[in-house]
């Protein structure tokens, strides 16, 4: 008996010493294990990201719509104040990012007392000879994308910086158009393209013409955008249209190459969508750019000592809370799949109702039911309407109509689009505390060469600066 308790105790030791030398080793499997410069480089923005959005990503879409970038080893927090404001813009947050300089709201990569630019790291990686792109949702002279390859006063000084993007040496621009060429009307002017051409760039404006491109090339790739030079939203998407993950997938094709590649991608629309206060469009916007993380994780499988993956917002936008007063602990978020549409295209349909005056309250309640669910009894009670919600309805739906026939603009929506998705948001258990940005600090995930140097907690600007070291930049 004596001989079977010290030969148990001999077994548990071996298996102790065993276990405490699998967790001191690095894993093969764990991206955080490889050392060296990474030769790969992806920078992921989600624009107004913060955890809760990736939450109401999985609550909606299902786990796999976030499943990539919650996939990556390793987690830490940063905090996004500006150095002038305690809620940061998008230029400010994103001159820190870019450069690893806190700056003044509305800098574009220029110091706060805009006495001088700012170095980004998309340069410092053209210094070493990579090639270098920037993928966008938004317009590609909006703040965040700007700040990685242009330097100005003002984030509002559009004209400014679409010249610095055709006089930039990126090698890549992909998704959005450019504000600075758009009429006032939100029409195209179509003169921007040229410009680009003539600066060396070759413009596709589909799948088929950008599938044309041969790496090496130089290229400006856009298709449908929306009047403020952006793709669709996700949730409006076309299927003919290219997504955030199609962009960032003939990135990587026209990048890759020996000398290595720098790219940021933006899911700009996360952040118009918290500003409207519209789960439904914020959830599927989140897969979207999921789903562009994934194909950096397909590269990364094929050279896992020479990636680097990082994953990280410029701020909180909408302070969204998975759960309300009014449904207690019993909210659903998946009820946000009955939404059909954005908020804003719903808008759009609403005031060409006023416009034409051919659509009565009844067929709007049609409407509602279609495109938000709302008082499908049999599909789910919870989208059933009380009295009190129709009056809400009925109320809505007269000063929409009457405000667009006397021409009255609403900044986020009009009265009956905002009520309807008031009510879903209401049932679906989330709520909204602004319109505007916060102040909570965001989560950062990181994948690869390098990456365990992203754990942690740290400024927006540190993030940055972490990344310069990793490299072997100077700052």
């Amino acid at each position: 008996m004596q001989r079977f308790f010290q030969v148990r105790f001999f077994r548990a030791a071996i298996a102790c010493l065993l276990l405490v030398i699998s967790a001191c080793a690095p894993r093969p499997s764990d991206p955080s294990s490889s050392t060296g410069a990474p030769r790969y480089i992806f920078f992921f923005i989600g624009d107004g990201m913060g955890m809760a959005q990736i939450s109401l990503g999985a609550a909606v879409c299902g786990e796999e719509a976030v499943s990539a970038i919650r996939s990556l080893p390793v987690t830490g927090m940063i905090s996004t104040s500006a150095r002038d404001r305690y809620v940061t813009g998008s230029a400010a947050a994103g001159t820190a990012l870019a450069t690893g300089s806190r700056t003044a709201i509305g800098r574009i990569s220029r110091t706060a007392d805009n006495a001088s630019d700012l170095t980004t790291v998309l340069e410092l990686a053209e210094e070493q000879g990579m090639r270098t792109g920037v993928v966008s949702s938004v317009s590609l002279d909006h703040a965040t994308p700007a700040c990685f390859y242009a330097h100005a006063e003002s984030r509002h000084q559009y004209e400014r910086i679409a010249s610095m993007m055709a006089e930039s040496s990126v090698d890549y621009f992909g998704g959005g158009y450019v504000k600075a060429d758009m009429s006032v009307d939100g029409v195209a002017k179509n003169g921007f393209p040229e410009i680009m051409r003539s600066s060396g760039f070759r413009v596709t404006r589909n799948a088929e013409e950008l599938q044309s491109v041969t790496p090496g090339e130089r290229v400006w790739a856009f298709d449908d955008v929306d009047r403020k030079a952006a793709m669709a939203y996700e949730i409006d998407r076309s299927d003919s249209a290219l997504s955030l993950a199609d962009y960032t997938r003939h990135g990587i094709r026209l990048l890759d190459n020996p000398r290595g590649f720098f790219m940021m991608v933006e899911g700009g629309k996360i952040d118009w969508a918290c500003h409207a206060n519209d789960g439904a469009t914020t959830a599927l916007d989140v897969r979207a750019f999921n789903d562009a993380v994934a194909e950096a994780l397909r590269f990364y499988r094929e050279h896992p000592d020479e990636t680097l993956i990082i994953v990280t917002a410029d701020h909180e936008c909408g302070g969204l809370g998975l759960g309300n007063n009014e449904t207690g602990y019993e909210g659903d978020p998946a009820l946000l799949s009955y939404q059909q549409l954005s908020l804003e295209r719903m808008s759009g349909k609403v005031s060409s109702w006023a416009e034409d005056g051919g659509v009565s309250l009844a067929m709007a309640y049609d409407s509602l039911r279609v495109f938000f669910g709302l008082g499908r009894v049999s599909a789910d009670s919870a989208l059933g309407l009380t009295a009190a919600d129709s009056l809400q309805l009925n109320r809505a739906y007269q000063e929409a109509m009457d405000g667009y026939r006397d021409g009255e603009a609403y900044g986020k929506g009009d009265p009956l689009t905002m009520t309807a998705a008031a009510l879903l948001n209401s049932r679906a258990g989330i709520g909204w505390t602004t319109r505007s940005h916060t102040a909570v600090d965001v989560p950062v995930f990181a994948a690869g060469t390098g990456a365990g140097q992203f754990s942690g907690y740290s400024t927006n600007a540190g993030l940055a600066r972490r990344l310069m070291q990793v490299c072997g930049w100077s700052e």
